[in-house]
């Protein structure tokens, strides 16, 4: 049996990630409430995050799909759970941001309680990777979603976006902040990853969590 480095295993990996998505997701559809949600049994990997976190553009890179998930600068763009088939693998859920939308104070009200009934009932939510903007860190409307993970017992994984936008130095400091703040919470995932999808840093090594859910490793 070949045994391999830490550097092989790595590189592995992001070989087999790639080829997860060599044939592009495709839309399935939007779930506005609950009795909507695809009777499957496929895993799920789930992105949430704040309003305008940059969740379009990420799941764009990592699928190497542009325009799959629509981004946008109007927070609040995405207003149901958008379900993408990932050649009947697994499906890729893309979540309302939380915290700030422009929209009627109801609808945001709604989109809130679809996304924690989503996230403590789903049996076949896998992963959820929870993006947090580099640049802010992790606010209270963060910890309350990670709480209630935590409470749901629903694996995260913290991915931190936008380190273009800030200094080596300033990337450093919100890294150390976000691994002790995951520390007090149970159901994170220990391993925190900082990308950019803009400059396509660390996009590979998302593509390889899928990998490592799949095969339990």
């Amino acid at each position: 049996m070949t045994i391999l480095t830490l550097e092989e295993q790595t590189e592995k990996l992001k070989k087999e990630g790639n080829e997860l998505f060599k044939k592009s997701p495709t839309f399935l559809r939007g779930v506005a409430s609950v009795d909507q949600l695809p009777i499957s049994q496929l895993p799920e990997f789930a992105f949430a995050g704040r309003s305008n976190v940059g969740k379009s553009s990420l799941i764009n890179a990592v699928t190497m799909t542009r325009g799959l998930a629509r981004a946008s600068n109007t927070p609040g763009r995405t207003q149901e759970l958008n379900f993408f088939d990932a050649n009947g693998q697994f499906y890729i859920v893309d979540l309302p941001g939380y915290g700030y939308a422009a929209a009627p104070e109801k609808m945001v009200q709604a989109w809130t309680r679809l996304i924690h009934d989503y996230l403590r009932g789903r049996v076949q939510l896998k992963r959820v990777f929870l993006l947090i903007d580099s640049r802010h860190g992790i606010k209270e409307v963060d910890v309350k979603i990670m709480k209630m993970l935590d409470a749901a017992a629903v694996s995260y994984q913290i991915i931190l976006t936008k380190i273009d936008k800030i200094s080596k130095t300033a990337c450093e400091k919100v890294l150390t902040d976000t691994i002790e703040k995951a520390k007090m919470h149970v159901a994170a995932y220990p391993e925190i990853l900082v990308t950019s999808s803009e400059k396509n840093i660390n996009i590979e090594s998302v593509r390889s969590q899928f990998v490592k859910v799949l095969k339990g490793i």
